[in-house]
């Protein structure tokens, strides 16, 4: 896995309105993610990533088949996940799947492993959200076992213990690229450095230079682990337009409708203007202009030293017109200007 810096884009699914309003059926946000992953690939976008949910106000539950069809109609960019949610999966199913993605795609395939920020996938396949930690560790565990792609043997609390055996397809690179998605807990980050895996943060909000701390926690446990140097990356949301005004006003009633209906389920206030334009200006919400969002991601870029940005570019409800505008901007204006500014 490089080192060198790569810009991808990430999509969680969500169920949009076209431009009149109306809710989209599910089936046809499925069929516009696959054309997002098609013009991302031919406007030079690194990676373009598609996250795993089981609500009906996403509709992509597995990212996996969604990516396999993007691997027939791509011919470069890698294709991965944003994120899986291992805790609720099989690892070794998941590595299957996943090495399988990769043969379609000719070695262009990845995985990105967490948690996730929902728990609706607990109870649908049957799990107790009370071993919400036991479950993901021992997942990690014997995922990271599976990496060397040779015979493997497990013995853990949540399945009968794995007798020497091969997982099979194999990779044409002998491993699966992988990461760990971390939410900003340190001891998610020493998980991360332990088992070897480059690290993602999900910034969603706030100042990203908080996050400094964990990038440098990330490295000395790096160091301290005798691990190799790893790629850190930073995923966040962001929405690009023409200009400053039209992006912040066609993103801000997307924005509010997402954040309150996650809000009432958590317990939140409603969202504000004043707390949107203030995550704008000096938080994580990448919106504006390709020279506002190229400015800020770079700023980002040097603050953390990372060597891969992602920008959750879907938002709520926003129409597929405006997001495949902002792939096309993100690809074509905002990278090249990012690369120009940190040279």
């Amino acid at each position: 896995m490089t080192t060198e810096l790569q810009f991808g884009l990430d999509t969680f699914g969500d169920v949009t309105v076209d431009l009149a309003g109306a809710p989209l059926p599910q089936h046809q946000v499925i069929r516009n993610v696959l054309a997002e992953a098609v013009l991302a690939d031919e406007v030079g976008v690194d990676a373009f990533g598609v996250g795993e949910h089981h609500r009906d106000d996403y509709a992509v539950s597995a990212p996996d088949v969604v990516l396999a069809a993007a691997a027939a109609r791509t011919s470069r960019i890698t294709l991965g996940t944003a994120v899986t949610v291992l805790s609720s999966d099989d690892p070794i199913r998941v590595y299957e799947r996943f090495a399988t993605l990769d043969a379609l795609s000719d070695g262009r395939a990845e995985v990105t492993l967490g948690r996730g920020s929902f728990t609706e996938s607990f109870p649908l396949f049957g799990l107790d959200l009370n071993d919400y930690e036991r479950l993901f560790e021992e997942k990690l565990d014997l995922f990271a076992a599976l990496r060397s792609e040779d015979k493997v043997a497990w013995q853990g609390s949540i399945r009968t213990p794995l007798e020497p055996t091969h997982v099979h397809p194999k990779t044409a690179r002998g491993t699966l690229p992988a990461w760990i998605g971390v939410g900003g807990s340190p001891e998610s980050v020493v998980r991360a450095a332990r088992y070897g895996f480059p690290m993602m943060l999900a910034i969603i909000g706030g100042d990203p230079a908080r996050f400094a701390p964990y990038v440098e926690l990330y490295r000395h446990a790096l160091e301290q682990l005798e691990q190799p140097i790893l790629p850190i990356g930073v995923h966040s949301p962001g929405f690009v337009a023409a200009s400053d005004d039209e992006a912040r006003e066609l993103l801000y009633p997307h924005f509010q409708a997402n954040r309150n209906r996650i809000g009432r389920e958590r317990g939140w206030g409603p969202a504000t203007r004043a707390q949107y334009d203030a995550e704008v200006d000096h938080g994580s919400l990448y919106v504006g202009s390709p020279e506002t969002v190229a400015q800020k991601i770079a700023a980002t870029v040097r603050t953390l030293g990372v060597s891969r940005f992602d920008l959750k570019y879907s938002n709520g409800t926003m129409p597929h017109e405006h997001l495949m505008e902002t792939i096309r901007l993100y690809g074509t204006e905002v990278v090249p200007r990012v690369r120009e500014l940190l040279t």
